[in-house]
């Protein structure tokens, strides 16, 4: 069922909900989330089951504030307690050194775990409640995002509601402001360690920290023990139908040879652009949509434009690569990760 997120009762409702150990679709900035209390491994199995996702893919564990950090890690780093400073609350997750005994189901075994501090109003409020709860206070939940695994992330409570059924508490907090998931920094290597892009630039996080931020890649062929972090699969974020990635120019030349395809065994594909290229399409129905030119507004778009893609039975979608300066890097990570499936 899906409840107001503004309403009281709701929130309480669903505090309840995850302090028995149940499930509840949680809105968040970046995407709704599929939430469960961060300590109970009996609910953490329910995300697991529920999403279809391995259970040694680790979960993030989102905080109130900064404070329910100690509950779950050993340790912070001086330049980890200045990037939460700088963007707590907001789309940022942060792999830390893990209590022992703490949150281990979510955290897939390893012994590391991913936090963050949402800046949602409704998140915040159901946090809040849930670390107030006055019979068994839960001071964090684990949340990925609330679809079946490797599949585009919702942005909306109905994308939550239409992807497990009627029988799941979601809280309805509108659509996702930011719509990608947070960016992910490594912190327990001694530097941070960008392990996704997202809203926040790496640019950013290197003017906060004061030191360079060293790529995923880079890390882990010099430490095969890097940990695991969510939504770094090759294959991730994918929609039903068949994504690939071209510049304009390929874009026309497949378009070219579309038209020439006596045996439509192509197909009519979706054409997605960011620039003002003007593309010629061939006597054949494709429909287009030029996504903004503007990395944040693409971003606050994409998963929902993608999800509207399959509700129309899409099979083929062509995208145009996004440009090549940071600011896209979120965007272009989900893309190529879309079109890897």
């Amino acid at each position: 069922m899906i409840l107001d997120g503004r309403n009281e009762g709701a929130i309480s409702a669903a505090a309840q909900a995850l302090a028995a150990g149940e499930l509840v679709g949680l809105p968040t900035e970046t995407v709704y989330g599929l939430a469960a209390d961060a300590d109970n491994a009996a609910a953490i199995a329910k995300i697991f089951a529920a999403k279809g996702r391995p259970a040694d893919h680790p979960l993030i564990v989102h905080v109130a504030d900064a404070n329910g950090v100690a509950h779950f890690a050993s340790e912070v780093p001086d330049f980890a307690s200045a990037l939460i400073k700088a963007f707590w609350p907001g789309p940022l997750t942060l792999i830390l050194p893990r209590q022992p005994d703490v949150a281990t189901a979510a955290a897939g075994g390893q012994n590391s775990i991913g936090l963050r501090c949402p800046s949602h109003p409704v998140a915040q409020a159901l946090l809040q409640a849930c670390r107030a709860h006055a019979a068994k206070p839960v001071w964090g939940v684990a949340a990925p995002s609330a679809n079946m695994f490797g599949r585009v992330s919702p942005t909306t409570a109905q994308h939550v509601h239409d992807e497990f059924g009627g029988d799941l508490l979601v809280l309805d907090g509108g659509a996702c402001s930011v719509g990608i998931e947070s960016t992910i920094i490594d912190c327990t290597r001694g530097a941070p360690v960008l392990l996704r892009p997202g809203a926040i630039t790496r640019e950013q996080v290197q003017a906060v920290c004061g030191t360079q931020v060293f790529s995923q890649d880079a890390m882990q062929a010099l430490d095969k023990a890097a940990p695991r972090a969510s939504g770094t699969l090759e294959s991730h974020y994918a929609p039903k139908a068949k994504v690939r990635l071209m510049d304009a120019k390929a874009l026309q030349t497949a378009l070219d040879l579309l038209a020439r395809d006596v045996d439509g065994k192509v197909g009519a594909p979706v054409i997605a652009t960011y620039s003002r290229a003007v593309l010629k399409t061939p006597s054949v129905t494709v429909l287009r949509k030029h996504m903004p030119d503007d990395a944040a507004a693409t971003a606050q778009q994409l998963f929902a434009v993608l999800r509207a893609f399959d509700d129309q039975g899409v099979k083929l979608i062509w995208i145009e690569t996004p440009p090549a300066d940071h600011a896209w890097d979120g965007v272009r990570d989900r893309l190529q990760r879309a079109a890897a499936g």
